[in-house]
């Protein structure tokens, strides 16, 4: 069993391997990474991502990147390739082909028929004299000096050269597009990051009750209002104009403050300038404001006065926290 110093080391080590490996691509963001750029942007068809063994698995977190950041992308596996597969590149269709040596038995293969097909054919590779080099149209070079298994076998740095080169293609393919939030929320509609850029206060406060009580409602009725519809809060309303909000801390103040219950009413124990905001705003942005004034709920408003309220579980619900 190897010391704990030496396990940290080994693993220091990796790290700034692949930190240099990803640093030594520098030189090669050239006028092939740009015509590639152009390549994609000016194409009408997707860009078909394929690779073998590791490579492969990096294809595909690749095509995933691209198909998210507005650029259409496919994952052909190599050896899946020549064995039919190649039926699903269309004329249109632009491919990069991945791996470190060049030279595997599949790619040796595979790379000639991508250039017969008459598809634009990139190489994302390694050696530079290989025969995937050879045959394609323009090179993305990933080489790296080592790997950093201590065997110089199990790839490592090749692969975090190729993620590295895969992710700066997508970066720059989403600026030349000028690709915007609103353009990334529209692939990501069910995750957080698409909601935070989407999701509306009112589609929240519509699955909730909607809680009102009139200014002259007693303390028994406010308390049971509060705890039937479980938001913490009940509005006080005139028709659908807000007048005020009571919330459990209102109620808990009161009761601190009035030894007497009588003649008390909700009148008497709201908030008449309550945090409200407009049925329209992000989701994202009320709960900017919740954090802000340090309060767990909102209520959401429109033109014709009260819309409903949003919790600060509500946004926690849909992973906005």
């Amino acid at each position: 069993m190897k010391s704990k110093k030496s396990i940290i080391e080994a693993g220091i080590n990796t790290l700034q391997l692949e930190a240099q490996a990803i640093l030594g691509l520098l030189p090669h963001i050239n006028d092939d990474f740009a015509a590639i750029v152009d390549h994609i942007i000016a194409g009408k068809g997707r860009v078909i991502i394929t690779g073998i063994g590791k490579s492969a698995i990096i294809a595909q977190k690749i095509a995933a990147t691209f198909n998210s950041t507005g650029t259409p992308a496919s994952y052909m596996h190599a050896s899946d390739a020549v064995h039919g597969d190649l039926g699903m590149i269309q004329k249109s269709d632009i491919i990069i082909c991945i791996s470190k040596s060049g030279n595997t038995p599949e790619i040796k293969v595979l790379a000639p028929h991508l250039k017969q097909s008459g598809n634009l054919l990139i190489g994302m590779v390694g050696q530079l004299e290989s025969e995937l080099a050879k045959q394609a149209d323009l090179i993305l070079n990933t080489t790296v000096d080592k790997e950093a298994c201590p065997n110089n076998l199990a790839p490592t740095t090749s692969t975090t050269a190729q993620l590295a080169m895969g992710d700066a293609l997508a970066v720059a393919l989403l600026h030349a597009r000028e690709f915007n939030s609103e353009d990334f929320a529209r692939f990501h509609p069910g995750g957080s990051l698409g909601k935070k850029l989407y999701l509306k206060v009112w589609e929240l406060a519509e699955r909730n009750p909607k809680p009102v009580i009139s200014a002259d409602a007693s303390v028994k009725d406010v308390i049971i209002a509060i705890s039937k519809n479980r938001l913490g809060a009940v509005v006080v309303t005139d028709g659908n104009h807000v007048m005020g909000i009571i919330t459990d801390g209102d109620i808990r103040r009161m009761l601190e403050n009035h030894p007497s219950l009588t003649g008390i009413t909700a009148n008497d124990i709201m908030n008449k300038n309550p945090k409200t905001v407009d049925k329209d705003i992000l989701a994202a942005t009320a709960f900017e404001m919740i954090r802000q004034f340090n309060i767990t709920q909102l209520l959401v408003t429109d033109a014709d006065g009260y819309v409903g309220i949003v919790h600060l579980h509500d946004l926690l619900q849909e992973g906005l926290i």
